[in-house]
């Protein structure tokens, strides 16, 4: 028996040794092409970033709770690397999602017993993480022109630390909606394996 095949092609089995060492051979491969679609490194640099923007807001609004000049001035630089973040990971998710997610990874799961990681929790994603930066953007753009009335206006600093929480909010709920995505494309390749 060849132990070069993977496991949808045909195989006739000649013992029970022979068919557990193929077995175990099979899901080492496939451990293999796992560990090569959902860990890839462009998924964790866009990990990164976006939980590093979501902490730099979640930062924004402890400053502005209680706003100084001083903790308006760290606000406006945090929000501003914070929403440079933000876009650095739409781009790099933006470019993983054209060259590898919909060539190898969304047939897999479209496929596999968790379809509905794509159509329900890929779709949302898609279209939540869209104002991600957006938002990060107006936040950096209204602590810039309102930085002197932070201090004095109550319902601008509301209004902004409202907008940063809903970007944390946002941002980490991103970082749930990947592990489902990731929890589908294993799910997809234990399928496939068996």
């Amino acid at each position: 028996m060849r132990k070069d095949r993977l496991p949808f092609q045909s195989v006739v089995f000649v013992t029970a040794v022979e068919r557990k060492e193929w077995i175990t051979l099979t899901v080492a491969r496939a451990r293999v092409i796992s560990f090569r679609l959902s860990m890839h490194p462009l998924i964790g640099l866009h990990a990164v970033l976006g939980e590093l923007g979501a902490l730099a807001f979640l930062w924004v609004l402890v400053e502005l709770l209680n706003p100084t000049e001083s903790r308006v001035q760290r606000a406006r630089i945090v929000a501003l690397i914070g929403t440079v973040m933000l876009i650095a990971a739409w781009i790099v998710g933006g470019y993983y999602y054209v060259t590898v997610y919909g060539v190898d990874v969304k047939p897999l799961i479209k496929e596999g017993p968790l379809p509905w990681a794509h159509s329900v929790i890929t779709e949302t994603k898609e279209h939540v993480f869209l104002f991600l930066p957006f938002l990060a953007a107006l936040t950096w753009g209204l602590i810039e022109r309102y930085r002197g009335e932070l201090m004095t206006n109550k319902n601008l600093k509301i209004a902004i630390v409202l907008i940063s929480a809903l970007i944390v909010l946002m941002a980490f709920s991103m970082a749930g909606m990947g592990f489902i995505i990731s929890s589908g494309l294993r799910a997809a390749l234990e399928a496939k394996m068996i």
